[in-house]
């Protein structure tokens, strides 16, 4: 029974490292795809084999605990303590989510690479942008990522990044990915072209602000409920979105020619 308990309990803590849980993570790859043009849309699917991104929405998760990619185990976040601005953090000697998405979307972009190589960067880029948009992966180091910062769930323990991930967006919508872009997907033109203005670096930062909030509202033992719920559904909802609208804006600008 104790061992049940060991492998289940460990089962939990590797799922509460991934950010937006699976089912966000094809929330922001299919609303990307459904912003690509057809030839754009092509492209993509080539260098994937044939897949659409919604298929390798995930597969940095599973792959970045493999002994090949384990070197990518820090590209999924970007710390930064109470106390630390955006701009002073220190930089993690092993890359964060902002370099990897700004790094990989410049080799994207000059081309030359070869099959493997640019699939591998593009399934990367595809996951990453939605880690991005996810406001624990911009907490903190100190309690990593959140994943320390313990609430109250509906009355059950749980921690900060893990009701991120995937409580409170199963507690928002019992939606298919599919159903969540054609809910949430209705921007206008306008709003849109304001969305994709930027840099990696600076939906970072704008992510980060977030974290903040997010912080300051859910103090440790906080006890979450469908007032929770109805406070934070609109931003998860807003960054599924700018997630895969930004996406889809940074695959245009690689394979647009």
């Amino acid at each position: 029974m104790k061992k049940i308990s060991l492998i289940i309990s460990f089962a939990f803590t590797a799922l509460s490292c991934f950010a937006w849980g699976q089912k966000g993570h094809d929330v922001v790859a299919f609303i990307a795809e459904c912003h690509l043009s057809p030839d754009v849309l092509k492209r993509v699917e080539a260098v994937l084999d044939g897949h659409s991104p919604v298929y390798y929405s995930n597969w940095l998760d599973n792959a970045s605990h493999t002994p090949e990619y384990a070197y990518t185990k820090t590209w999924h976040y970007k710390n930064i303590d109470d106390g630390d601005t955006y701009e002073n953090a220190p930089a993690n000697p092993s890359g964060d989510v902002v370099k990897a998405v700004t790094d990989i979307t410049s080799m994207l972009r000059e081309g030359g690479l070869p099959h493997e190589k640019e699939k591998t960067y593009l399934m990367m880029l595809i996951h990453l942008m939605g880690d991005l948009h996810q406001p624990m992966h911009m907490g903190h180091a100190s309690d990593r990522g959140g994943n320390s910062h313990r609430i109250i769930y509906f009355n059950r323990d749980n921690n900060l990044h893990s009701v991120w991930d995937g409580a409170l967006v199963e507690s928002a919508h019992k939606w298919s990915y599919t159903e969540w872009q054609r809910e949430i997907d209705r921007a206008s033109d306008n709003t849109i072209a304001e969305t994709v203005k930027g840099t990696p670096a600076d939906w970072g930062r704008e992510t980060y602000f977030l974290a903040t909030k997010v912080y300051k509202e859910t103090p440790q033992g906080y006890k979450a409920s469908y007032d929770y719920v109805a406070r934070w559904t609109p931003v998860v909802e807003e960054q599924f979105l700018k997630g895969g609208l930004r996406l889809a804006h940074l695959l245009t600008s690689i394979y647009g020619k």
